[in-house]
């Protein structure tokens, strides 16, 4: 279903289209969750660990090929602000020729890197062998990840954030009950695990090609010439989305580099930070849905040329993301103890340690979820290679160097270390302020 988001509310347009991102979202990221939380219930800090080191990576290239669809979602946002139905289709169809050689590749170099992955992260001895096996078949489900992903962004650009969220609640009951069958009764652990995260996205994948082939998707028809491969486009499509996924995959790569820190530091404390990444990866469901609300919405009121009510979209997702941000900052003070509990119920010192990780690091999300909404506002515009920028910066200068330190002068607590990434969100949406001001002045966006 295609769905003008240039008229009408702009606030009832953001919630209408946010609210089902936001529940895909969540029933998406529920698979780690159902993963950890499942296994906690058969098994140990080592089990734990392999799972919640190899979903954190899974996890990981989920947002890269997340951030390279946006491309598609802006490209097929703007063809349909302008009314361009021709457009939509070429751009759908160039789409599914780049990302289908894209996702074949992308295996095939992650299976050749396996080892070193883990490797390179510290995985402790213990949750070694469990970690390369949840890897390797989550690494073969590279092409069910993406295939899901790009066709998701699709609908995003047409304004139908609904129609996904079917494919992913019902893949989501298959999950948790391959979960419950696979890591409990057939005792596969971590294999378990990966089988059930790999088959319910598979399926997901099948749902969403039924649905395309039997409905008529905001009367786009799609032609042979469509999946020609068409530079022009392509190179429109990869500098919006190239960007993007530089900066989310970076970003990511500082979590496992933090994660690489916590993991010599021993297996409780591994648990600990896998097990409160998971539950921040939950929680920063809010502020990824305002980044895509804002992109999809800001690329049509640009096609369209109503840039006043593309600033008032961004202006309105900062809002939501800082309320969302201090109220669960604000809880996760009283409630840390309980919510980790609830992962690592036989392990006290996981839960001790992962308590005050959380209740520093859960700050990020309210800050976080300012340069987020900028991020999506200057990908709509095509100016995503600013969202690297402020992510870069912010990487090396704070959220590494501050959690290494952190580890280095507090050796027997996690709650300095849980600062280093609000303070680097803090460092970057400085930024955002500046480059937004910026273009302001020079009426790039205006």
């Amino acid at each position: 279903m295609q769905k003008d988001l240039t008229k009408g509310n702009i606030l009832k347009n953001m919630i209408g289209f946010s609210v089902p991102f936001l529940i895909s979202s969540f029933l998406q990221t529920f698979y780690g969750l159902a993963d950890l939380f499942i296994t906690g219930q058969f098994y140990g800090a080592d089990t734990i660990t392999a799972v919640s080191v190899g979903s954190q990576i899974t996890h990981m290239l989920t947002v890269i090929i997340v951030g390279l669809a946006m491309g598609t979602c802006v490209g097929v946002g703007h063809a349909v602000g302008a009314g361009e139905k021709e457009r939509v289709a070429k751009v759908i169809g160039n789409t599914v020729t780049l990302f289908a050689v894209f996702s074949v590749v992308f295996m095939g170099v992650l299976l050749l890197c396996r080892d070193g992955i883990i490797s390179a992260i510290s995985t402790p001895a213990e949750a070694v062998y469990e970690t390369g096996v949840y890897l390797s078949i989550c690494f073969l489900g590279v092409p069910f990840i993406t295939a899901y992903n790009v066709i998701s962004s699709v609908f995003r650009g047409l304004g139908d954030s609904r129609t996904p969220m079917y494919f992913v609640a019902v893949a989501g009951v298959v999950n948790v009950i391959l979960d419950l069958l696979l890591i409990g009764p057939c005792g596969l652990g971590a294999m378990g695990a990966a089988l059930a995260t790999v088959i319910a996205q598979g399926f997901s994948v099948v749902l969403a090609l039924l649905w395309i082939r039997r409905k008529k998707t905001g009367g786009i028809l799609l032609r042979k010439e469509d999946f020609r491969p068409d530079r022009a486009l392509m190179g429109q499509m990869l500098r919006v989305g190239v960007p993007i996924a530089a900066q989310d995959g970076l970003i990511q790569v500082s979590f496992l580099v933090i994660t690489a820190i916590a993991n010599r530091r021993g297996v409780d404390v591994a648990a600990a930070v896998g097990i409160v990444e998971k539950i921040i990866c939950f929680v920063f469901l809010v502020p990824s849905a305002m980044l895509s609300t804002v992109s999809a919405m800001a690329a049509q009121n640009a096609g369209a040329g109503k840039h006043g009510q593309g600033r008032r979209v961004l202006y309105y997702g900062m809002g939501i993301c800082v309320a969302f941000g201090l109220a669960v900052g604000i809880a996760c003070q009283f409630l840390a103890t309980p919510i980790l509990a609830l992962f690592a119920k036989d392990e006290p010192e996981v839960v001790r340690l992962g308590a005050q990780y959380l209740k520093s690091y859960i700050f990020d999300c309210g800050l976080a979820g300012i340069h987020f909404c900028f991020s999506g506002y200057f990908c709509a515009y095509g100016k995503s290679v600013y969202s690297f920028v402020h992510n870069i910066i912010s990487v090396i200068a704070v959220r590494i160097p501050g959690a290494y330190f952190a580890s280095v002068i507090f050796p027997a607590t996690l709650y300095p270390m849980g600062w280093a990434a609000p303070m680097g969100s803090l460092l970057s949406a400085l930024i955002c302020v500046g480059f937004f001001l910026y273009l302001r002045q020079k009426s790039t966006v205006s």
